[in-house]
């Protein structure tokens, strides 16, 4: 049985349920108006008819309850196709999931996974080294290709033509110029 069948059944259920519980209470009701029709039949002293109606009333008042009872058999056959239903849906979720799963497990080479990941780890190495490599050769490029004295030179005018505070900064010139303020 498709899911479609299973749910145009449950729906035709609970409606089915519903118009028997309502017959119930039409069944109540109509007890009570006999009810009503025996007290006036007795009030006027008509025994034959408070008899009919006395009757009339005990058959409505036992097809309310077969009504009441037949709603409630069919309301839990609802609900078991109700949970059919929704167990279905389910099922039908999880297969596409496992699916999924399956698919992902197949293309998941953890032999490849793991060479390629150490082939990640040692060619990020290799770029740690060369960048370190070529850091160091950078900076003693620099370092030789400029002699000390110049720079210290340049660095002691820059600070005679910027003033003393200048001077205080400087670790090498900041000695010397204490003792002259």
């Amino acid at each position: 049985m498709s899911l479609a069948s299973m749910e145009k059944n449950l729906f035709n259920l609970k409606f089915a349920a519903k118009e028997l519980e309502r017959n119930s209470k039409k069944c109540d009701k109509e007890e009570k108006a006999e009810k009503l029709k025996l007290k006036k039949a007795i009030e006027k002293g008509n025994m034959e008819v408070a008899k009919i109606h006395a009757e009339n009333a005990i058959r409505q008042k036992n097809q309310s309850l077969n009504f009441l009872r037949m709603s409630a058999r069919v309301d839990a056959t609802a609900s078991r196709v109700q949970s059919a239903v929704t167990t279905r849906k389910v099922t039908k979720s999880m297969e596409g999931v496992v699916k999924g799963m399956s698919a992902a497990m197949k293309s998941m080479n953890l032999e490849k996974i793991s060479t390629l990941m150490d082939k990640f780890e040692k060619e990020f190495e290799d770029l740690d080294v060369q960048t370190s490599v070529m850091e160091g050769a950078m900076s003693q490029t620099t370092a030789t290709n400029i002699p000390q004295d110049s720079v210290e030179n340049l660095m002691k005018q820059a600070a005679d033509e910027a003033g003393l505070e200048l001077n205080m900064e400087l670790p090498g010139a900041a000695e010397s110029t204490i003792g002259q303020s």
